[in-house]
């Protein structure tokens, strides 16, 4: 059996939802590490903790802290970045910043404050020198963003730049292939959309326009009548 199928395993085992891209190869792209092997804690407090003692990769020996996401834990929608940077190291915030009071920004401008979304990454370490996660790493910390799915219950799941779009929806696509439609988790139950990341608008902002069409269409989800 490969690390993915004892990676299914285990969550079905624990009643985790298994969030499967549609249509993608359920193997991934990360089929060679396993998850986490404790029990997921059950309420946000107790998979808090368990995050903060994480050691399941190496990026526990370099991490200042751990970033577990922020906001609110019942929210409509989820905001899924990549991994912390040496800011969000420091002050253990994803989106803080630069990037982040674009991430702010844009939120704002379809009428959404920060606190009024969760906002979370694909790893909970920063990688040294801001590199891409590996697959191991995104691999063991898996587990943890599933989870903080089924707790928070979104209506739609924005992910925001390459990494976090291809390692939740199984794909190696780049951004402009993946922007401008709908996406779906959990057998079509739950929609994502893809956009670019807010440090790649800092870069090149001619892409901003981009971005409102895609958080136009993300409220168009929101507001379908079985959304």
């Amino acid at each position: 059996m490969s690390a993915e199928a004892r990676r299914r395993a285990y969550l079905e085992a624990l009643d985790i939802d298994v969030w499967t891209p549609r249509g993608a190869d359920p193997a991934g792209a990360m089929e060679e590490v396993e998850v986490a092997p404790q029990a997921l804690a059950t309420d946000w407090d107790g998979l808090r903790q368990q995050v903060a003692a994480c050691t399941l990769c190496s990026l526990n020996k370099s991490r200042t802290q751990t970033v577990f996401g922020v906001g609110n834990q019942s929210a409509d929608w989820m905001i899924v970045g990549e991994a912390p940077g040496a800011e969000e190291d420091r002050r253990g915030e994803p989106f803080v910043g630069r990037a982040g009071k674009l991430l702010d920004e844009m939120l704002r401008a379809v009428g959404l404050q920060r606190d009024a979304v969760f906002i979370a990454n694909i790893l909970k370490c920063r990688p040294p020198n801001n590199r891409d996660p590996l697959a191991e790493e995104a691999s063991s910390c898996r587990a943890y963003l599933e989870r903080q799915i089924q707790l928070a219950r979104p209506k739609l799941i924005l992910a925001v730049g390459r990494v976090a779009a291809q390692h939740l929806l199984g794909s190696d696509a780049p951004v402009g292939r993946l922007r401008g439609q709908k996406h779906t988790l959990n057998g079509g139950q739950l929609p994502v959309v893809v956009t670019y990341h807010p440090a790649y608008l800092l870069r090149s902002p001619t892409q901003k326009r981009k971005v409102w069409q895609d958080l136009c269409m993300a409220r168009q989800i929101m507001e379908q009548p079985d959304q």
